[in-house]
């Protein structure tokens, strides 16, 4: 059997519009996929910040942590924490169960309860920074 001549390429079976695109099957994973790195790489410097708060922070009392989230800076990256973290988890979620239920009724569902449960729980988070900063 002979090696393949430079004329016989292999086709891909992929419409005109998504080898343009340059889109798979899924068209929408590519996206979901760099969320997920940029708001995993956003968390790294969030996470050592309230890591670092915590130990600023201890054998504080209440007045002392007051007066900490009172200021600008600190209030807007615990935001920018709660935002991340729990938009990060939304997006980690979203794959778990998209990969494991395979039935279309209970995957809707789980995807429903999982985006109500993590914006419920987002919310609160984020009240409780508003509620310290101001």
């Amino acid at each position: 059997m002979s090696a393949p001549r430079g004329d016989q390429a292999v086709k891909i079976m992929r419409s005109s519009l998504g080898q343009v695109r340059g889109m798979g099957a899924a068209k929408s994973g590519l996206g979901h996929w760099w969320a997920q790195r940029l708001t995993a790489m956003a968390l790294l410097p969030l996470t050592l910040y309230f890591v670092l708060s915590v130990f600023l922070l201890e054998g504080a009392d209440q007045a002392a942590m007051l007066r900490y989230m009172a200021q600008p800076w600190n209030g807007v990256l615990f935001i920018a924490l709660v935002a991340a973290l729990f938009y990060h988890l939304q997006l980690g979620l979203q794959v778990v169960i998209e990969d494991y239920i395979h039935t279309e009724s209970r995957r809707l569902m789980a995807l429903l309860g999982m985006r109500a449960g993590v914006a419920l729980f987002g919310l609160l988070a984020l009240l409780s920074v508003l509620k310290l900063s101001f």
